[in-house]
C-alpha cells in the first residue's frame, strides 16, 4: 500500500503501519514550558544533593556521637555490675576515648587495671576519624561501683557541619 504522500506502508486488519515515521509540523522540539520545569527539578536536585556530595553532612559526627554516649552508659553500668571502678580517658592527639577497669575488688583506681571488653568481647576504644575531634572539659573521668562519675562532664563531638554534646550529670551518672 502506498499513502497518498508517497509513503510506503502495510495493512494488517483495521490498522496501517508506515514504515517511514510521520513528522508533524512544529513536534521538533521541546515546549519553553517543559524546558523551564526541567530547569527548575535540575535546580531543586542541585541544591539538595551538592551538600551531601562534599561530605559535610553530619552523620558521621552523629554516629560518633552515639558510640560515645552508648560506651559511657556501657561503662557506668559495668562498674556496678562489676563492684569496680572503671576509668575514661580523653586524649586529644589522636582524638580518642579508652576505657579501664579495676582488677581488685573493693572499687580502686584503674592504673593496675586491664582494658574494659566491650559487649563483644573486644577492647573498648573509640577513635574518630578525618576532621571529625572529641574534647571533654576532663581529662579523664571515673564511675565508682555504685555508677556514680568522679565530677561532672562535658564531652564535644565536632566536625564539619556542627558540634554535638554529651554530658554526664554528676550525682547520678546520667549520660545524655
Amino acid at each position: 500500500m502506498i499513502f497518498r504522500d508517497g509513503r510506503p506502508g502495510v495493512t494488517a486488519g483495521p490498522f496501517v503501519f508506515s514504515a517511514v515515521p510521520v513528522r508533524r509540523a512544529g513536534s521538533a522540539g521541546f515546549s519553553l514550558v517543559e524546558l523551564v520545569v526541567v530547569i527548575v527539578l535540575l535546580g531543586i536536585v542541585a541544591a539538595v544533593v551538592m551538600p551531601r556530595w562534599r561530605g559535610g553532612s553530619g552523620f558521621e559526627e552523629r554516629a560518633l556521637h552515639d558510640q560515645v554516649v552508648a560506651a559511657l552508659r556501657y561503662a557506668q553500668k559495668s562498674a556496678v555490675a562489676a563492684r569496680r571502678t572503671v576509668c575514661v580517658s580523653f586524649s586529644t592527639s589522636p582524638s580518642k576515648v579508652d576505657f579501664s577497669i579495676s582488677s581488685t575488688y573493693p572499687a580502686a583506681n584503674c592504673s593496675i587495671g586491664s582494658l574494659l571488653a566491650g559487649p563483644d568481647g573486644t577492647n573498648l576504644s573509640i577513635a574518630a576519624s578525618g576532621s571529625i575531634a572529641i574534647t571533654s572539659s576532663a581529662s579523664s573521668l571515673t564511675f565508682d561501683a555504685a555508677g556514680r562519675p568522679s565530677a561532672a562532664a562535658s564531652i564535644t563531638v565536632s566536625g564539619l557541619p556542627a558540634s554535638l554534646a554529651i554530658t554526664v550529670e554528676s550525682e547520678t551518672g546520667y549520660v545524655h
